[in-house]
């Protein structure tokens, strides 16, 4: 792989862009250690929280508890956290758009059950599931202002700055969507401040203040949900993460339709090694009509979408779609982090053993999925985490990647 040409110098740039490490801004911001501030200041803190909490969580209809210790407020659809944002203010849902075409894949069975869900608790008609915000989430937080957000500033002064990837993407071309189905597993998170996830990213933008993307997949991230779940998310920004977007509807922002996916809930059955392979499909679809960018979970269970007014360069296209796994090694025991990709094994270990992304397909200008047009892959740490694709028949455009991080090759 040419790492000097165009294509690879830009990838890496975005990898340098994506997520959150706490501790590599925590004493730039706002958000000291609560443990340690003064007495006063501890108290106006929790008033800050407070005030936070009641912007956040919106008053339901019903409230279901969920098994895993999560509260689902049943939120009527128009008055979700979406229409606080200003461009959308007054608004209420839009009806589905017209779905992209495609070929019937063949393949395993995707699973869309949430723990919220399993005692056949549901959210009435005309009613959103939302997970409520608590205070502890906020505490964990290395900061009111950046809590639901990634980095505010890219360093640019560090290799990778923490992040580590294993992705496949395609580029140089106008791309209105993707698609792909994902196993879902339980990797091992080592610190509170590092996270797990698999998504898909929709890029466009000069990869500076300007960036633009859409994501979603899901992820393990203790700092956001205070366990270990992997949990369905989605994320947006129109400046590169340093004002714009959050996580699942900790913002306003993305308009959610469904009355039965709660964004940020976990996820369940998940993977078992040489066991069963449970996965999501997730797909990503810019409205030929009103041009707003829909999310559909599972087979044709849509989820919202991100108006389009949100955007700068994505109310046209993308110009870059990935797919992938990334973690935070934040070497907070002096070596590489034992937080695990994927299933937390290699690709080369197949099916059953390794994560996979697989069906991957791009939505074109007609509305219609097709084929990924060379798919490119690269692993920027291949001895803690790897990449290796392929195409048949029942998978079409797929690949297996991740890994356990620390090891013999990765000390």
């Amino acid at each position: 792989m040419d790492f000097n040409s165009p294509v690879i110098s830009l990838l890496l740039h975005f990898l340098l862009l994506v997520s959150l490490v706490c501790h590599v801004y925590s004493s730039e911001t706002s958000g000291q250690n609560q443990t340690f501030l003064p007495n006063e200041e501890f108290h106006k803190l929790k008033r800050t929280i407070k005030m936070h909490l009641r912007r956040i969580n919106k008053p339901g209809v019903k409230t279901i508890q969920s098994p895993d210790g999560d509260i689902i407020d049943c939120v009527v659809s128009h008055k979700q956290p979406a229409f606080d944002h200003p461009t959308l203010r007054g608004q209420k849902p839009l009806d589905p758009p017209e779905r992209p075409r495609e070929h019937k894949q063949m393949g395993i069975e995707d699973y869309n059950f949430q723990l919220w869900s399993f005692s056949g608790e549901s959210c009435p008609e005309g009613t959103i599931p939302i997970r409520r915000i608590k205070e502890g989430d906020m505490l964990r937080a290395c900061s009111i202002n950046t809590f639901g957000r990634k980095l505010k500033r890219v360093r640019m002064d560090t290799t990778g700055d923490g992040h580590e990837h294993a992705v496949g993407y395609v580029s140089g071309d106008e791309y209105y969507g993707a698609k792909a189905s994902i196993n879902v597993w339980v990797p091992q998170v080592e610190s509170p401040y590092e996270f797990s996830l698999s998504q898909i990213w929709i890029i466009s933008g000069s990869f500076g203040e300007d960036l633009n993307t859409i994501e979603a997949g899901w992820q393990v991230s203790p700092e956001l949900y205070g366990d270990s779940y992997p949990r369905f998310f989605t994320y947006w920004t129109t400046d590169a993460y340093q004002g714009t977007g959050c996580y699942n509807l900790l913002c306003s922002g993305f308009v959610q339709t469904s009355s039965n996916i709660a964004i940020g809930a976990a996820i369940s059955p998940t993977s078992t090694y040489n066991g069963g392979q449970f996965d999501i499909s997730l797909m990503i679809w810019k409205d030929p009509k009103h041009g707003n960018w829909w999310l559909e979970y599972g087979s044709g269970n849509l989820i919202g979408y991100w108006p389009s007014s949100l955007f700068t360069h994505l109310k046209d296209s993308a110009t870059m779609v990935q797919f992938g796994g990334e973690i935070v090694n934040t070497m907070s025991t002096g070596a590489h982090t034992s937080t695990q990709m994927g299933s937390g094994h290699f690709a080369e270990e197949g099916f059953a053993k390794a994560a996979y992304f697989r069906n991957m397909q791009v939505v074109d200008s007609d509305n219609s999925l097709i084929p990924l047009p060379n798919l490119n892959v690269v692993a920027n740490r291949p001895n803690c985490y790897n990449i290796q694709e392929g195409t048949n028949n029942g998978w079409g455009n797929y690949f297996y990647y991740g890994g356990p991080g620390r090891n013999v090759k990765c000390p």
